[in-house]
């Protein structure tokens, strides 16, 4: 998080910086002239109507393009269609969309996992033969045809949906327990073969089935399972002839002059271009509620630093990756909604090569708020972009139902003293203390559940009910529950004593 003075500090180290760039082949004279919007739809999906709300604004604060990671929301079909999760887009909805993202000059870059964090297929009994370790659904076995088969159906209905790509993000990132399958270590007891082969023969075979069938889509790959890889051992696999890294990293300290270096042994390899991948949301935190937006604006100006101590003509542009599962089977992490603030601070900073108070009024005005904190979560206004009375109600969850039951139910004396639960076991309750905490007792429980009512109700308008359901029981039922059952053992001890 930032304390005062930080941003203008920092935003005055990247202007500094900016002059050693040696053209502005991918940069603007602020920052990556191709930002692209992460949506990870395995987890929250909005419905296509809020998305069409959302898209303009994305355009207003300086998006140019949309990373689109489908998962289990793409309406696969034939063999493919126990992918789908049941509350998939349509096609239709799937190509309006599309349209939508065109109609406001948003270039769209499809994203499909092909080796690692493939669990939302390798769940599945059809395609469990195709792990690589039996166990565990997360990675694909890289030796099996069929493998390959798989990898190249999913990619063919995805580009099917989509016109004109320049390109295609391929995935690969995390490929956990590879070389732990049988097969691989049979492959592994040959002589030279290591696990880095292994990765990188797997990226290559995917890339290579993108450039036959599309010889005018560059795919995309996360870096993660490169970086430690040897400079000659890259060269050598022909991998950097066809993809382009995207190198990820969230810290709001990332380590500058590491990434420069890392960007120069890409380049040596044979890369003609890298992307960068910051956060706006989802990386603070696997359950977290509510977006530290100083936490994500440090990060972005940390990697403009990067940007600005590179030759311009490798930079390619930017994701802003919006994470909102940590991976198939986790807990959601902060809704779109609520990230939207973090998500326009972090546009504008990249847009405009660094943070000013400026910059802070525009993005307040763009989002209807009248006053915008980045160091603290406390937003003191509505704001009027799609799905702000959802931030204004989350916020009021996350901050005081845990803890204002808490207060109750742990530290009110009349409760601990003369409610205990051995108490409400034997429906015992002194007549005189209950007119001490019953009142307060009725009358949190009734503003709360107003205050759930009103957040369900902003939620269904953006989300399917499974969402709203799951976010509910994560964030709302364990405190509610307590203070209503409380409640319930109130009215019972007291009839028990007519």
């Amino acid at each position: 998080m930032l304390p005062g003075g930080a941003a203008a500090s920092l935003e005055r180290a990247v202007g500094s910086n900016r002059g050693r760039s040696g053209g502005t082949a991918g940069m603007e004279a602020g920052g990556p002239r191709r930002r692209l919007v992460h949506l990870d739809l395995k987890g929250a999906p909005p419905r296509a109507s809020y998305l069409a709300e959302v898209l303009p604004l994305l355009r207003a604060l300086g998006a140019t393009g949309l990373l689109l990671e489908y998962e289990d929301t793409f309406p696969y079909a034939g063999p493919l269609e126990p992918l789908r999760a049941p509350h998939a887009y349509s096609p239709g909805e799937v190509r309006a969309v599309l349209s939508q993202a065109r109609a406001q000059g948003l270039e769209v870059v499809p994203l499909v996992q092909t080796f690692g964090h493939m669990e939302f297929v390798l769940k599945h009994k059809e395609f469990a033969h195709l792990r690589e370790v039996e166990v565990f659904p997360n990675a694909l076995n890289p030796h099996k045809e069929e493998s390959r088969a798989l990898v190249k159906a999913m990619i063919d209905q995805v580009m099917a949906q989509h016109e004109d790509l320049k390109w295609f993000h391929i995935g690969c990132d995390e490929v956990y327990y590879l070389g732990e399958g049988e097969e691989s270590k049979q492959w592994l007891q040959q002589q030279d073969n290591t696990p880095e082969k292994l990765c990188l023969s797997h990226i290559k075979a995917v890339a290579s089935c993108v450039a036959s069938s599309y010889p005018t889509v560059t795919p995309i790959v996360w870096d993660d399972m490169l970086r430690g890889i040897s400079e000659e051992t890259l060269a050598e696999s022909g991998v950097p002839q066809l993809v382009q890294p995207m190198i990820w990293d969230y810290a709001a300290d990332l380590d500058v002059e590491g990434k420069v270096h890392l960007i120069e042994k890409y380049r040596r390899c044979g890369f003609s271009k890298v992307w960068f991948a910051s956060a706006f949301k989802g990386a603070t935190g696997v359950n977290q509620s509510l977006t530290l937006i100083g936490h994500h604006l440090k990060n972005h100006l940390q990697w403009l630093e990067v940007a600005s101590s590179s030759p311009a003509d490798v930079l390619e542009g930017i994701a802003l990756t919006g994470w909102q599962r940590y991976d198939h089977f986790s807990v959601l992490c902060e809704l779109l909604p609520v990230a939207i603030p973090s998500l326009a601070v972090c546009l504008q900073a990249l847009k405009n090569g660094g943070y000013s108070e400026k910059i802070k009024e525009n993005v307040e005005k763009l989002l209807g708020m009248s006053n915008l904190e980045t160091d603290t979560f406390m937003s003191t206004s509505l704001g009027t972009f799609p799905g702000s009375n959802i931030l204004t109600l989350v916020t009021q969850v996350s901050f005081y139902l845990k803890s204002s039951v808490d207060e109750l139910l742990e530290r009110n004396r009349y409760v601990t003293g003369w409610f205990s639960p051995y108490h409400r076991k034997r429906k015992i309750i002194h007549p005189i203390i209950m007119h001490h905490f019953q009142p307060d007792a009725v009358s949190l429980l009734s503003k709360w559940n107003a205050v759930v009512q009103d957040l369900q109700a902003a939620m269904e308008q953006v989300f399917h009910k499974c969402t709203v359901e799951e976010w509910m029981e994560e964030n709302v039922h364990p405190s509610l529950q307590k203070l209503q059952q409380v409640v319930d053992d109130l009215d019972k001890a007291i009839k028990a004593q007519q």
